[in-house]
């Protein structure tokens, strides 16, 4: 598939066709389900993300690797965030110790990149109810980096890390966008 393709909702009601099953498989044997999600019992299959949505990973993380050390927190790729039935795949994330479960409760910070047609907004609120302490967002499309920070009810829009000590200002002047 060159691109991507108008965001499509399909829902099966019903036992799930083999044809369906198949298709599972084969994302599965193939490593090209590791950004699917399941949204309260409902499977999300993302596509693979784009070239640059890795470089602008990278380049994030590395800007970010001094702080999160300086912080006492390991920073890691894509993890399933949640538990087996009802997860969300962040692009990255900082957390206490070393996280070593499939299934992780939370994480200090989630990191996102922005793909076409992502759902990334709409997983603001299941992170707010997992604890996530604060939210990054990378758009490689418009070159723009946004904070938030866990607030009363919802994430808030901040200019600097607390947990990291860095000013959101510094942190984009350190990418290299492609």
């Amino acid at each position: 598939m060159r691109g991507y393709a108008r965001l499509v909702k399909t829902v099966v009601l019903g036992p799930r066709p083999a044809e369906l099953e198949a298709l599972l498989e084969q994302r599965r044997t193939r490593g090209l389900d590791l950004f699917d999600e399941m949204w309260e019992g409902v499977l999300h299959m993302a596509p693979a993300p784009r070239a640059t949505h890795g470089i602008v990973a990278d380049e994030l993380a590395g800007a970010l690797r001094d702080a999160a050390r300086r912080a006492g927190l390991r920073g890691s790729g894509p993890f399933n965030l949640g538990s087996a039935t009802d997860y969300r795949v962040p692009d990255g994330g900082y957390h206490r110790g070393v996280p070593s479960d499939v299934w992780l409760p939370t994480a200090l910070i989630v990191v996102e990149v922005v793909s076409p047609d992502d759902e990334t907004y709409q997983k603001f609120a299941f992170y707010f109810a997992h604890g996530v302490e604060e939210l990054v967002v990378a758009d490689p499309g418009t070159r723009t980096l946004l904070w938030w920070q866990r607030g009363d009810q919802s994430f808030e829009p901040v200019d600097a890390s607390l947990l990291l000590g860095v000013q959101v200002a510094d942190v984009f002047s350190r990418i290299d966008w492609p």
